[in-house]
Protein backbone atom coordinates (compact mmCIF):
# COMPACT_ATOMS: atom_id res chain seq x y z
CA UNK A 1 0.00 0.00 0.00
CA UNK A 2 1.80 3.03 -1.30
CA UNK A 3 -0.23 6.03 -0.17
CA UNK A 4 2.20 7.99 2.00
CA UNK A 5 1.54 11.33 3.59
CA UNK A 6 3.36 14.16 1.84
CA UNK A 7 3.26 17.91 1.31
CA UNK A 8 -0.03 17.69 -0.64
CA UNK A 9 -1.83 16.75 2.59
CA UNK A 10 -0.49 19.63 4.72
CA UNK A 11 -3.47 21.23 6.50
CA UNK A 12 -1.96 24.72 6.17
CA UNK A 13 -1.79 24.44 2.38
CA UNK A 14 -4.04 27.02 0.69
CA UNK A 15 -5.05 27.62 -2.92
CA UNK A 16 -5.22 30.77 -5.02
CA UNK A 17 -8.73 29.53 -5.91
CA UNK A 18 -10.43 31.30 -3.02
CA UNK A 19 -13.48 29.01 -2.78
CA UNK A 20 -11.20 26.05 -2.03
CA UNK A 21 -10.15 27.67 1.25
CA UNK A 22 -13.66 27.99 2.69
CA UNK A 23 -14.44 25.97 5.80
CA UNK A 24 -16.52 22.91 4.96
CA UNK A 25 -15.60 22.93 1.27
CA UNK A 26 -15.66 19.42 -0.20
CA UNK A 27 -12.84 20.17 -2.62
CA UNK A 28 -9.94 21.94 -0.90
CA UNK A 29 -6.46 21.70 -2.39
CA UNK A 30 -5.79 18.66 -0.19
CA UNK A 31 -8.44 16.67 -2.12
CA UNK A 32 -8.09 17.15 -5.92
CA UNK A 33 -10.59 14.52 -7.12
CA UNK A 34 -10.71 13.57 -10.81
CA UNK A 35 -13.76 13.65 -13.08
CA UNK A 36 -14.98 14.47 -16.57
CA UNK A 37 -16.82 17.62 -17.65
CA UNK A 38 -17.96 19.69 -20.61
CA UNK A 39 -19.72 23.04 -20.99
CA UNK A 40 -23.35 22.71 -19.91
CA UNK A 41 -25.73 22.23 -22.81
CA UNK A 42 -22.97 21.42 -25.28
CA UNK A 43 -22.37 18.24 -27.20
CA UNK A 44 -18.62 18.52 -26.83
CA UNK A 45 -16.49 15.58 -25.84
CA UNK A 46 -15.88 15.22 -22.12
CA UNK A 47 -12.59 16.58 -20.82
CA UNK A 48 -10.66 15.44 -17.75
CA UNK A 49 -10.71 17.83 -14.83
CA UNK A 50 -9.92 18.14 -11.15
CA UNK A 51 -12.34 19.76 -8.72
CA UNK A 52 -10.90 22.68 -6.74
CA UNK A 53 -13.34 24.68 -4.63
CA UNK A 54 -16.34 25.54 -6.82
CA UNK A 55 -14.22 25.29 -9.98
CA UNK A 56 -12.91 22.59 -12.32
CA UNK A 57 -9.35 22.70 -13.64
CA UNK A 58 -9.08 21.42 -17.22
CA UNK A 59 -5.95 19.26 -16.97
CA UNK A 60 -5.21 19.20 -20.69
CA UNK A 61 -5.63 22.97 -21.04
CA UNK A 62 -3.28 23.40 -18.08
CA UNK A 63 -0.65 21.28 -19.84
CA UNK A 64 -0.73 18.50 -17.25
CA UNK A 65 -1.92 15.66 -19.48
CA UNK A 66 -2.12 15.08 -23.23
CA UNK A 67 -5.28 12.95 -23.45
CA UNK A 68 -9.02 13.12 -22.78
CA UNK A 69 -9.16 9.35 -22.16
CA UNK A 70 -9.50 8.87 -18.41
CA UNK A 71 -8.52 5.20 -18.60
CA UNK A 72 -5.05 6.23 -19.79
CA UNK A 73 -4.65 8.54 -16.80
CA UNK A 74 -6.00 5.92 -14.41
CA UNK A 75 -3.70 3.19 -15.72
CA UNK A 76 -0.53 5.11 -14.85
CA UNK A 77 1.67 3.58 -12.19
CA UNK A 78 1.58 4.77 -8.57
CA UNK A 79 4.71 6.92 -8.96
CA UNK A 80 3.27 8.71 -12.01
CA UNK A 81 -0.04 9.28 -10.26
CA UNK A 82 1.74 10.74 -7.24
CA UNK A 83 3.80 13.00 -9.50
CA UNK A 84 0.66 14.25 -11.26
CA UNK A 85 -1.03 14.97 -7.93
CA UNK A 86 2.06 16.86 -6.72
CA UNK A 87 2.16 18.95 -9.92
CA UNK A 88 -1.53 19.86 -9.67
CA UNK A 89 -1.16 20.74 -6.00
CA UNK A 90 1.91 22.93 -6.57
CA UNK A 91 0.24 24.77 -9.46
CA UNK A 92 -2.94 25.49 -7.48
CA UNK A 93 -1.16 26.54 -4.29
CA UNK A 94 -1.03 30.16 -3.18
CA UNK A 95 1.96 31.92 -4.69
CA UNK A 96 2.24 29.51 -7.62
CA UNK A 97 3.77 30.89 -10.79
CA UNK A 98 1.12 28.94 -12.70
CA UNK A 99 -1.76 31.06 -11.43
CA UNK A 100 -2.13 33.43 -14.37
CA UNK A 101 -1.88 30.64 -16.96
CA UNK A 102 -4.05 28.11 -15.13
CA UNK A 103 -6.77 30.64 -14.32
CA UNK A 104 -7.69 30.42 -18.03
CA UNK A 105 -8.16 26.65 -17.64
CA UNK A 106 -10.72 26.99 -14.82
CA UNK A 107 -14.45 26.48 -15.31
CA UNK A 108 -17.14 27.17 -12.73
CA UNK A 109 -18.79 23.91 -11.71
CA UNK A 110 -22.14 25.69 -12.03
CA UNK A 111 -21.46 26.17 -15.76
CA UNK A 112 -20.46 22.60 -16.66
CA UNK A 113 -22.12 19.23 -17.08
CA UNK A 114 -20.45 16.41 -15.18
CA UNK A 115 -20.53 12.90 -16.61
CA UNK A 116 -19.40 9.53 -15.37
CA UNK A 117 -15.81 9.89 -14.15
CA UNK A 118 -14.69 7.36 -16.78
CA UNK A 119 -16.07 4.87 -19.24
CA UNK A 120 -17.11 1.94 -17.07
CA UNK A 121 -15.84 -1.40 -18.36
CA UNK A 122 -17.04 -4.22 -16.13
CA UNK A 123 -18.96 -3.87 -12.89
CA UNK A 124 -18.92 -6.13 -9.83
CA UNK A 125 -21.06 -5.48 -6.76
CA UNK A 126 -19.87 -6.79 -3.40
CA UNK A 127 -21.56 -7.29 -0.03
CA UNK A 128 -19.04 -5.85 2.42
CA UNK A 129 -21.22 -4.70 5.34
CA UNK A 130 -21.84 -7.46 7.87
CA UNK A 131 -24.44 -5.23 9.54
CA UNK A 132 -26.42 -4.95 6.31
CA UNK A 133 -26.02 -8.65 5.56
CA UNK A 134 -27.22 -9.62 9.04
CA UNK A 135 -30.22 -7.27 9.07
CA UNK A 136 -31.39 -8.38 5.63
CA UNK A 137 -30.69 -11.99 6.53
CA UNK A 138 -32.93 -11.73 9.61
CA UNK A 139 -35.79 -10.60 7.39
CA UNK A 140 -35.29 -13.41 4.88
CA UNK A 141 -33.92 -16.20 7.10
CA UNK A 142 -34.75 -15.50 10.79
CA UNK A 143 -33.14 -18.75 11.96
CA UNK A 144 -29.99 -18.40 9.83
CA UNK A 145 -29.43 -14.72 9.01
CA UNK A 146 -25.72 -14.82 8.12
CA UNK A 147 -24.72 -17.56 5.72
CA UNK A 148 -21.57 -19.48 6.76
CA UNK A 149 -19.43 -18.35 3.82
CA UNK A 150 -19.84 -14.64 4.62
CA UNK A 151 -16.95 -14.49 7.11
CA UNK A 152 -14.60 -16.22 4.66
CA UNK A 153 -15.46 -14.99 1.16
CA UNK A 154 -15.96 -11.41 -0.10
CA UNK A 155 -19.38 -12.12 -1.64
CA UNK A 156 -20.08 -10.44 -4.98
CA UNK A 157 -21.95 -10.72 -8.27
CA UNK A 158 -21.32 -9.34 -11.74
CA UNK A 159 -23.65 -6.44 -12.55
CA UNK A 160 -24.61 -4.48 -15.64
CA UNK A 161 -22.23 -1.66 -16.64
CA UNK A 162 -24.43 -0.24 -19.41
CA UNK A 163 -27.06 1.09 -16.99
CA UNK A 164 -24.62 2.93 -14.70
CA UNK A 165 -25.59 6.60 -15.00
CA UNK A 166 -24.01 9.84 -13.74
CA UNK A 167 -25.23 11.77 -10.73
CA UNK A 168 -28.19 13.99 -11.55
CA UNK A 169 -29.79 11.46 -13.88
CA UNK A 170 -33.43 10.44 -13.58
CA UNK A 171 -34.53 6.82 -13.66
CA UNK A 172 -37.84 5.18 -14.42
CA UNK A 173 -39.39 2.86 -11.89
CA UNK A 174 -38.59 -0.59 -13.25
CA UNK A 175 -41.12 -3.08 -14.54
CA UNK A 176 -40.66 -6.75 -13.84
CA UNK A 177 -42.14 -9.97 -12.52
CA UNK A 178 -43.25 -10.14 -8.93
CA UNK A 179 -45.14 -12.72 -6.91
CA UNK A 180 -46.74 -11.89 -3.62
CA UNK A 181 -47.48 -14.70 -1.11
CA UNK A 182 -51.21 -14.35 -1.74
CA UNK A 183 -50.81 -14.74 -5.52
CA UNK A 184 -51.09 -18.08 -7.31
CA UNK A 185 -49.06 -16.87 -10.29
CA UNK A 186 -46.55 -14.03 -10.83
CA UNK A 187 -47.51 -10.84 -12.63
CA UNK A 188 -45.72 -8.17 -14.65
CA UNK A 189 -45.83 -4.55 -13.54
CA UNK A 190 -43.98 -1.64 -11.92
CA UNK A 191 -41.98 -2.35 -8.79
CA UNK A 192 -43.86 -1.38 -5.65
CA UNK A 193 -40.82 -1.75 -3.38
CA UNK A 194 -38.19 0.47 -4.95
CA UNK A 195 -35.16 1.11 -2.75
CA UNK A 196 -31.76 2.80 -2.76
CA UNK A 197 -28.44 1.41 -1.53
CA UNK A 198 -25.72 3.53 0.09
CA UNK A 199 -22.46 2.33 -1.42
CA UNK A 200 -18.98 3.38 -2.42
CA UNK A 201 -17.64 2.72 -5.89
CA UNK A 202 -14.04 1.51 -6.31
CA UNK A 203 -12.48 2.53 -9.65
CA UNK A 204 -9.78 0.21 -10.95
CA UNK A 205 -6.58 1.74 -12.31
CA UNK A 206 -3.80 -0.55 -13.52
CA UNK A 207 -4.90 -3.75 -15.30
CA UNK A 208 -3.58 -7.21 -14.59
CA UNK A 209 -3.04 -9.90 -17.20
CA UNK A 210 -5.47 -12.79 -17.52
CA UNK A 211 -4.30 -15.62 -15.30
CA UNK A 212 -2.17 -13.39 -13.03
CA UNK A 213 -3.68 -12.82 -9.57
CA UNK A 214 -2.98 -9.59 -7.71
CA UNK A 215 -1.41 -10.08 -4.29
CA UNK A 216 -2.60 -8.15 -1.25
CA UNK A 217 0.69 -6.26 -1.09
CA UNK A 218 0.08 -4.88 -4.60
CA UNK A 219 -3.71 -4.60 -4.58
CA UNK A 220 -4.06 -0.87 -3.90
CA UNK A 221 -1.59 -0.05 -6.68
CA UNK A 222 -4.38 -1.24 -8.99
CA UNK A 223 -7.00 1.14 -7.51
CA UNK A 224 -7.43 4.74 -8.65
CA UNK A 225 -9.90 5.93 -6.04
CA UNK A 226 -13.40 5.92 -4.57
CA UNK A 227 -16.70 7.57 -5.48
CA UNK A 228 -20.25 7.55 -4.13
CA UNK A 229 -22.52 4.88 -5.59
CA UNK A 230 -26.27 4.19 -5.39
CA UNK A 231 -27.23 0.72 -6.58
CA UNK A 232 -31.01 1.16 -6.89
CA UNK A 233 -32.91 -2.02 -6.05
CA UNK A 234 -36.41 -3.32 -6.74
CA UNK A 235 -36.93 -5.45 -3.65
CA UNK A 236 -40.12 -7.16 -4.86
CA UNK A 237 -38.50 -8.18 -8.13
CA UNK A 238 -35.44 -9.30 -6.18
CA UNK A 239 -37.41 -11.54 -3.81
CA UNK A 240 -38.95 -13.47 -6.71
CA UNK A 241 -35.90 -13.82 -8.96
CA UNK A 242 -32.78 -14.02 -6.79
CA UNK A 243 -32.73 -17.78 -6.20
CA UNK A 244 -30.74 -19.61 -7.46
CA UNK A 245 -28.45 -17.27 -9.43
CA UNK A 246 -28.78 -13.95 -7.60
CA UNK A 247 -29.91 -10.44 -8.63
CA UNK A 248 -30.95 -9.77 -12.23
CA UNK A 249 -33.69 -7.32 -13.29
CA UNK A 250 -34.02 -6.08 -9.71
CA UNK A 251 -30.60 -4.43 -10.04
CA UNK A 252 -29.68 -3.83 -13.67
CA UNK A 253 -32.18 -1.05 -14.51
CA UNK A 254 -29.98 1.74 -13.07
CA UNK A 255 -27.08 2.48 -10.74
CA UNK A 256 -25.91 6.04 -10.07
CA UNK A 257 -22.24 7.01 -9.72
CA UNK A 258 -21.00 10.37 -8.45
CA UNK A 259 -18.83 12.45 -10.83
CA UNK A 260 -15.71 12.84 -8.68
CA UNK A 261 -13.19 10.11 -7.87
CA UNK A 262 -11.32 10.81 -4.64
CA UNK A 263 -7.95 9.14 -5.11
CA UNK A 264 -6.40 6.76 -2.60
CA UNK A 265 -3.54 9.27 -2.38
CA UNK A 266 -5.96 11.96 -1.15
CA UNK A 267 -7.39 9.50 1.39
CA UNK A 268 -4.01 8.73 2.98
CA UNK A 269 -4.64 10.86 6.12
CA UNK A 270 -7.85 8.96 6.86
CA UNK A 271 -6.55 5.41 6.92
CA UNK A 272 -7.16 3.24 9.97
CA UNK A 273 -6.29 -0.26 11.20
CA UNK A 274 -8.43 -3.11 9.88
CA UNK A 275 -9.51 -5.73 12.37
CA UNK A 276 -12.21 -8.34 12.66
CA UNK A 277 -14.74 -8.29 15.52
CA UNK A 278 -13.92 -10.37 18.57
CA UNK A 279 -14.49 -14.07 17.95
CA UNK A 280 -14.63 -13.82 14.16
CA UNK A 281 -12.22 -15.89 12.04
CA UNK A 282 -9.23 -14.16 10.51
CA UNK A 283 -9.08 -14.00 6.70
CA UNK A 284 -7.25 -16.70 4.76
CA UNK A 285 -3.62 -15.92 3.96
CA UNK A 286 -4.28 -14.58 0.46
CA UNK A 287 -6.63 -11.98 2.01
CA UNK A 288 -4.23 -10.93 4.73
CA UNK A 289 -1.21 -8.63 4.80
CA UNK A 290 0.57 -6.57 7.48
CA UNK A 291 -0.19 -3.31 5.66
CA UNK A 292 -3.88 -4.19 5.41
CA UNK A 293 -4.04 -4.87 9.14
CA UNK A 294 -2.20 -1.61 9.88
CA UNK A 295 -4.12 0.75 7.55
CA UNK A 296 -6.52 -1.15 5.31
CA UNK A 297 -9.66 0.59 6.60
CA UNK A 298 -10.69 4.12 5.57
CA UNK A 299 -12.61 6.57 7.78
CA UNK A 300 -15.35 7.91 5.49
CA UNK A 301 -18.58 9.35 6.89
CA UNK A 302 -21.52 8.58 4.61
CA UNK A 303 -25.03 10.03 4.57
CA UNK A 304 -28.35 9.39 2.80
CA UNK A 305 -30.71 12.31 2.19
CA UNK A 306 -34.22 12.21 0.76
CA UNK A 307 -36.01 15.08 -0.99
CA UNK A 308 -39.60 14.23 -1.82
CA UNK A 309 -41.55 16.00 -4.55
CA UNK A 310 -43.54 17.78 -1.83
CA UNK A 311 -40.32 19.00 -0.19
CA UNK A 312 -38.98 20.19 -3.54
CA UNK A 313 -42.17 22.14 -4.24
CA UNK A 314 -41.87 23.77 -0.82
CA UNK A 315 -38.23 24.75 -1.45
CA UNK A 316 -36.87 22.26 1.10
CA UNK A 317 -33.51 20.66 0.36
CA UNK A 318 -34.55 17.36 1.95
CA UNK A 319 -33.66 15.59 5.16
CA UNK A 320 -31.10 13.07 6.28
CA UNK A 321 -32.40 9.54 6.65
CA UNK A 322 -29.27 7.80 7.94
CA UNK A 323 -25.51 7.85 8.25
CA UNK A 324 -22.81 5.18 8.35
CA UNK A 325 -19.02 4.90 8.20
CA UNK A 326 -16.84 2.87 5.85
CA UNK A 327 -14.79 1.80 8.89
CA UNK A 328 -17.55 -0.71 9.63
CA UNK A 329 -17.05 -2.62 6.35
CA UNK A 330 -16.15 -6.28 6.83
CA UNK A 331 -13.78 -6.37 3.84
CA UNK A 332 -11.26 -3.78 2.66
CA UNK A 333 -10.58 -2.43 -0.83
CA UNK A 334 -7.37 -4.48 -1.07
CA UNK A 335 -9.20 -7.67 -0.12
CA UNK A 336 -11.80 -7.11 -2.83
CA UNK A 337 -9.08 -6.74 -5.49
CA UNK A 338 -7.14 -9.76 -4.25
CA UNK A 339 -10.20 -12.00 -4.10
CA UNK A 340 -11.58 -10.86 -7.47
CA UNK A 341 -8.33 -11.85 -9.19
CA UNK A 342 -7.24 -14.91 -7.19
CA UNK A 343 -8.80 -17.15 -9.85
CA UNK A 344 -6.90 -15.32 -12.61
CA UNK A 345 -9.64 -12.85 -13.55
CA UNK A 346 -8.20 -9.85 -15.37
CA UNK A 347 -9.26 -6.34 -14.34
CA UNK A 348 -9.07 -3.33 -16.65
CA UNK A 349 -8.68 0.39 -16.10
CA UNK A 350 -12.17 1.80 -15.61
CA UNK A 351 -13.69 -1.32 -14.08
CA UNK A 352 -15.98 -0.58 -11.14
CA UNK A 353 -16.53 -2.40 -7.86
CA UNK A 354 -19.53 -1.55 -5.70
CA UNK A 355 -18.92 -1.94 -1.99
CA UNK A 356 -22.43 -3.23 -1.38
CA UNK A 357 -24.79 -1.44 0.98
CA UNK A 358 -22.87 0.19 3.82
CA UNK A 359 -24.74 0.11 7.10
CA UNK A 360 -23.67 0.81 10.66
CA UNK A 361 -24.21 -1.36 13.74
CA UNK A 362 -27.24 0.62 14.97
CA UNK A 363 -30.74 0.16 13.50
CA UNK A 364 -30.90 3.83 12.49
CA UNK A 365 -27.69 3.40 10.46
CA UNK A 366 -29.22 1.23 7.76
CA UNK A 367 -28.03 2.01 4.26
CA UNK A 368 -31.35 1.15 2.62
CA UNK A 369 -35.07 1.60 3.21
CA UNK A 370 -35.41 -2.18 3.48
CA UNK A 371 -33.44 -1.90 6.72
CA UNK A 372 -34.82 1.39 8.02
CA UNK A 373 -38.45 0.39 7.46
CA UNK A 374 -38.00 -3.27 8.50
CA UNK A 375 -38.92 -4.50 5.03
CA UNK A 376 -41.77 -2.01 4.75
CA UNK A 377 -43.41 -2.97 8.04
CA UNK A 378 -42.41 0.22 9.91
CA UNK A 379 -42.63 3.21 7.52
CA UNK A 380 -40.50 6.25 8.31
CA UNK A 381 -42.28 9.47 9.24
CA UNK A 382 -40.57 12.47 7.64
CA UNK A 383 -40.40 15.96 9.14
CA UNK A 384 -43.17 17.27 6.87
CA UNK A 385 -45.55 14.47 7.87
CA UNK A 386 -45.03 12.27 4.82
CA UNK A 387 -44.20 8.61 5.33
CA UNK A 388 -41.96 6.27 3.36
CA UNK A 389 -41.67 2.50 3.44
CA UNK A 390 -40.32 2.49 -0.11
CA UNK A 391 -39.43 5.18 -2.65
CA UNK A 392 -42.24 6.98 -4.44
CA UNK A 393 -42.27 8.65 -7.84
CA UNK A 394 -40.71 12.11 -7.63
CA UNK A 395 -38.36 11.20 -4.77
CA UNK A 396 -34.75 12.34 -5.08
CA UNK A 397 -32.11 10.35 -3.18
CA UNK A 398 -28.85 12.17 -2.40
CA UNK A 399 -25.73 10.43 -1.09
CA UNK A 400 -22.96 12.47 0.53
CA UNK A 401 -19.59 11.54 1.97
CA UNK A 402 -16.65 13.22 3.66
CA UNK A 403 -13.50 12.53 5.68
CA UNK A 404 -12.32 14.53 8.65
CA UNK A 405 -9.63 13.96 11.23
CA UNK A 406 -7.89 16.25 13.70
CA UNK A 407 -4.71 17.67 12.21
CA UNK A 408 -5.87 17.39 8.59
CA UNK A 409 -8.14 19.30 6.23
CA UNK A 410 -11.65 17.94 5.75
CA UNK A 411 -12.27 16.57 2.24
CA UNK A 412 -15.53 15.53 0.60
CA UNK A 413 -16.95 13.43 -2.21
CA UNK A 414 -19.60 15.85 -3.45
CA UNK A 415 -23.02 14.37 -4.15
CA UNK A 416 -24.55 11.33 -5.82
CA UNK A 417 -28.10 12.33 -6.78
CA UNK A 418 -30.91 10.58 -8.64
CA UNK A 419 -34.67 11.12 -9.06
CA UNK A 420 -37.35 8.47 -9.53
CA UNK A 421 -39.82 8.87 -12.41
CA UNK A 422 -42.96 6.78 -13.02
CA UNK A 423 -42.50 3.47 -14.76
CA UNK A 424 -42.25 3.51 -18.52
CA UNK A 425 -45.02 1.75 -20.46
CA UNK A 426 -44.68 -1.98 -20.06
CA UNK A 427 -44.65 -4.42 -22.99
Amino acid sequence: MNNPLNETHAPELRSWVASANQVGCDFPIQNLPFGRFRPAGSGEAFRIGVAIGDQVLDLQAAGLIDTDDMSIVMAKGPAERLALRAAISAGLAEGSCQQSAWAKALHAQADVALGLPCEIGDYTDFYTSIHHATTIGKQLRPDNPLLPNYQWVPIGYHGRASSIVPSGSVLHRPNGQTKMPEQDTPSLGPSRRLDYELELGVLIARPNALGEPIAMADAEDHVFGLALFNDWSARDLQAWEYQPLGPFLSKNFASTLSPWVVTLDALAPFRAPFHRPEGHPQPLNYLDAPANRAQGAIDIELEVWLQTAQMRAAGQAGERLSSANYLDAYWTVAQLVAHHTVNGCNLRAGDLFGSGTLSGPQPEQGGSLMELSAGGKRPLTLSNGETRAWLEDGDTVILRGYCQREGFRRIGFGECRGTVLPAARSV
